[in-house]
């Protein structure tokens, strides 16, 4: 049971919640109980499910993502992939309808296509790098903008829903291959060409560095658009964000002079700070803080 509950990796779900925080920052809260619910299945279901399921096609020996030494895994971690989906789903339509429901089956499919033996998405670079930044980004987005406000489906191929939405993707985007800077021993072991490997260690560095680049500026586009924020707002975002910034280049200097840093520890630190940062900004959109 203890190994069960390790593998589930919930303090992870910490590093998908910008997403959760940006949505909720961008809607008009029409629906806070919905928001509440969606909160939890997907910090506490659907994501842990995911990592469990993982976990248990890949049988790490090594560092993954929020566990330094990953225990053995068993059947049981299989199936409590499947009943923490399947129980999400189903509380999914009872508080919110068959359209979240259908968002959360949709993206448990997708996992499990990413992990699957048979299917490996993981094994493919750009395909797997595309199917996490768009359903852990702006697929999750959309789901959760619609839900908590009650968008008709149609409407929701409005560019003030779209452009967020990528911007989301293009977050995880930049952030994913960082993910996997530290396992290219333990990708190649089992045969997975991931971002990263084909990048190579310093090439997963400066691609990341343009993929923020790119966010940045997509930020200031869509602030300056928009008639409730600004240039305040992005000022706030860049001095929030400074943090990751100072630490993502420190570690790079490193990884010139020696590619062992590339290792789980840096990785995580990395992964925390980026996340606390991202979660600070979108948690005082959400609040209005500064208005």
């Amino acid at each position: 049971m203890k190994n069960v509950l390790l593998h589930l990796r919930i303090p992870f779900s910490f590093f998908l919640m910008p997403v959760y925080w940006f949505a909720l920052s961008q809607s008009n809260l029409s629906h806070r109980g919905i928001a509440v619910g969606i909160f939890i299945l997907l910090h506490l279901f659907i994501y842990p499910a995911s990592n469990a399921y993982n976990s248990y096609y890949d049988k790490d020996e090594s560092s993954i993502g929020g566990l330094e030494n990953p225990p053995p895994v068993s059947e049981s971690l299989f199936y409590t992939a499947w009943i923490l989906d399947i129980m999400a789903i189903v509380v999914a339509w009872a508080i919110s309808g068959w359209i979240l429901a259908l968002a959360l089956l949709i993206y448990s499919s997708v996992s499990k296509a990413y992990s699957n033996e048979r299917i490996r998405l993981k094994k493919y670079p750009i395909i797997s790098w595309l199917t996490v930044g768009i359903f852990q980004g702006a697929f999750t987005y959309l789901a959760i903008i619609q839900a908590v406000d009650n968008i008709a489906l149609s409407s929701l191929w409005q560019w003030k829903y779209l452009f967020p939405a990528l911007l989301s993707s293009c977050n995880l985007l930049g952030f994913y291959p960082m993910t996997q800077v530290y396992q290219h021993k333990e990708d190649a072991k089992r045969g997975d060409l991931t971002i990263s490997r084909l990048l190579g260690i310093r090439g997963t560095f400066l691609f990341t560095g343009f993929i923020f680049l790119v966010v940045t500026i997509g930020f200031f586009l869509y602030f300056q658009k928009n008639e409730l924020f600004g240039i305040p707002v992005m000022a706030l975002y860049l001095v929030i964000m400074s943090p990751v910034l100072l630490f993502f280049n420190g570690w790079f200097l490193k990884i010139l002079k020696n590619e062992d840093e590339a290792d789980f520890k840096n990785t995580m630190k990395l992964n925390l700070i980026g996340s606390f940062c991202l979660n600070t900004f979108f948690i005082l959109l959400f609040l209005k803080f500064f208005f």
